[in-house]
């Protein structure tokens, strides 16, 4: 009897049979008491041959570990059976893909470990079935992304670690979720709510990374980051660079720039469409014909200084199946907008009014039809000015908005015609005008006038070749040079300077283009690497040559420097003549005082001189 009842009590104490079955095989199993005095056990598998999680786990398991093993994916429910379960970890194993189902019966479990695996996706909406679950460390997996969505299922989390992953952004939404806990109370000594780890991710550095960065700025005592120091990987730029150095801009959807919305132009004209935007990050622009056909031009973009993204769109010499509406786009990851222009090509104006008369005459023989052409291109628009402006004495008060009409002068008429409009200009004539500094976006104009007084105020009218509507800059008093901002690159323009009021003239305009300076100047610096290079190629050698000599010199000289004083000490000979009676003696040479005193053997030179009537041949000899 009794030991029936020593069986029975030992039956209570381990529960039922399954409660206390035998532990899986190339497993661990151990039992523990809490601190509370509960009982827990702990089932540790290692095997590196396993590959799929055992089946016959012990259902009063509170903590599984299965660690290092070759388990690749966990089945749907596969913990199920195990609903004291509080401690889930599945550590550095082959994991790549997660069941939605594999927490299901799991009310218990509060923490859930999978570092070192190769998980690409993770089943977010998987954690319902854990709404105890605090703890979630997915450290060291292949994540390259989180849905928005996961933000509805991490709200219950104390510890979040995404830290060595593949992530570039995380969404707006699971930001949002975070900066509430920014708000809320916080106690002194308390545990801290949030415990993140972001840091050893390729994070993007745009302006979609903005409140993520701004998140991190002003995070509060309830968060807490395992590394608060992240830094960027993209792009080249701001590779390493820490998000507390950064100056992001939010993102912002396109916005077109207001422009014209409707274009004349004559037929054969050059027509140049601009099209401008914002936006963050930098729209993509495009034009496009309504009616469906295919552009006739060439396309431009460029981004001005204030961040603005310009396309322009040429047409060169437009024709009528040119007319139509042109549609311009500009898009970003947040949108796009689209502004539509018209084109209307028009016939070329003719003036027939100056048809009968002598100027027009004159333009149509020899020389004067090259200046009617050059008057055609080059200074075709110019302010109407009424003919009692130009010959009052006083300045003329400007306007506030001056019409440019279409005008026709003439540029090199004959002297009896020039003469009537020369006289007032010719006291304030505007002479070699030229250009000095040129880029793709400006030019630098100067010229002369001697006759003017430094309160003379000059205006510059410039234009597109071809083009009909010139603009106009107001050049200070006394001033001869302007630089005008604003031009297109790689276009042609033309140019003009006159007299504030009066009318310009042939000399006084330019034609100019925004890439003949500099592609000038661009080769002549060629030309001047060139000279350089050959230059130093050929005297180089010469140099080495002339300074070896000159050493090989100096090395000989002091070799010889002990023979030259020994040979000083007899006669040079220059030549042996014959005397009148057949005897040889000296002729052309004779040793002058100083050489005498110098010569170490003066004495017996000039015994030898002064006895050369009796000399024998062999004496001359050295």
């Amino acid at each position: 009897m009794r030991v029936a009842l020593g069986m029975l009590w030992l039956l209570a104490l381990r529960g039922p049979p399954q409660a206390w079955s035998s532990c899986p095989s190339h497993c661990s199993c151990s039992l523990h008491i809490l601190g509370d005095g509960n009982k827990a056990r702990t089932v540790v598998c290692n095997d590196p041959d396993m590959t799929l999680p055992p089946a016959s786990v012990p259902l009063d398991t509170s903590r599984l570990r299965l660690e290092r093993t070759a388990i690749r994916r966990v089945p749907g429910e596969a913990f199920r059976p195990l609903g004291r379960l509080e401690q889930l970890w599945l550590p550095y194993n082959a994991l790549s893909e997660l069941s939605a189902l594999m927490l299901r019966g799991l009310r218990r479990l509060r923490e859930l470990r999978l570092p070192g695996n190769r998980l690409a996706a993770f089943p977010w909406a998987a954690l319902r079935d854990a709404p105890e679950l605090r703890l979630l460390d997915l450290q060291a997996n292949r994540l390259s992304a989180v849905p928005s969505e996961a933000a509805r299922f991490l709200g219950n989390l104390t510890f979040l670690d995404l830290s060595s992953n593949q992530l570039m952004r995380l969404p707006q939404e699971l930001l949002a979720t975070w900066s509430h806990m920014q708000t809320g109370s916080f106690l002194p000594g308390h545990r801290t709510r949030l415990v993140l780890g972001l840091q050893d991710n390729p994070w993007v550095c745009d302006c979609q990374l903005y409140d993520l960065a701004h998140f991190l700025e002003g995070w509060a005592p309830n968060l807490a980051f395992i590394e608060a120091r992240l830094r960027c990987a993209s792009p080249r730029s701001l590779a390493g660079v820490a998000f507390s150095q950064l100056e992001l801009r939010k993102c912002q959807s396109p916005e077109l720039r207001p422009g014209v919305t409707s274009i004349r132009s004559p037929l054969g004209s050059k027509v140049l469409l601009r099209c401008g935007a914002s936006g963050v990050p930098g729209p993509e622009m495009s034009w496009r014909r309504a009616d469906g056909y295919s552009l006739n031009g060439t396309v431009h973009q460029e981004v001005s200084s204030d961040g603005t993204s310009w396309i322009l769109l040429g047409l060169l010499a437009v024709s009528h199946l040119d007319s139509g509406d042109y549609i311009c786009q500009a898009k970003n990851f947040l949108g796009a907008s689209e502004t539509l222009i018209s084109l209307v090509v028009t016939e070329p104006q003719t003036s027939t009014e100056h048809s009968g008369s002598p100027e027009a005459l004159w333009a149509r023989t020899g020389e004067g039809s090259k200046a009617a052409a050059y008057n055609k291109l080059v200074a075709r628009h110019v302010p109407y000015i009424p003919e009692s402006a130009i010959l009052a004495t006083g300045p003329s008060v400007p306007k506030v908005k001056e019409e440019l009409t279409l005008q026709h002068f003439q540029m090199s008429a004959p002297a009896e015609h020039l003469n009537e409009q020369a006289e007032p200009q010719e006291a304030q004539m505007v002479r070699s005008l030229k250009v000095l500094g040129d880029t793709y976006q400006s030019v630098t104009l100067a010229w002369k006038a001697p006759q003017t007084g430094n309160t003379t105020v000059f205006s510059v009218l410039y234009a597109v070749f071809g083009q009909h509507d010139m603009q106009r800059v107001v050049v200070q008093p006394g001033k001869t040079r302007v630089t005008i901002h604003g031009l297109v690159p790689k276009t042609k323009y033309v140019a003009c300077i006159c007299v504030r009021g009066l009318v310009p003239r042939k000399e006084q305009c330019i034609i100019f283009s925004t890439n003949e300076v500099v592609d000038a100047e661009a080769t002549q610096q060629l030309i001047n690497v060139v000279v350089i290079s050959v230059a130093t190629v050929i005297a180089l050698p010469l140099t080495l040559l002339i300074c070896c000599g000159a050493l090989q010199r100096r090395c000989r000289k002091c070799h010889t420097a002990g023979s030259t004083e020994s040979a000083g000490a007899y006669v040079n000979l220059d030549r042996l003549g014959h005397s009148v009676n057949g005897s040889e003696e000296l002729s052309q040479h004779s040793l002058s005082e100083a050489d005498r005193l110098l010569s170490g053997r003066s004495s017996l030179d000039s015994q030898l001189l002064g006895t050369r009537g009796c000399r024998r041949i062999n004496e001359y000899f050295c």
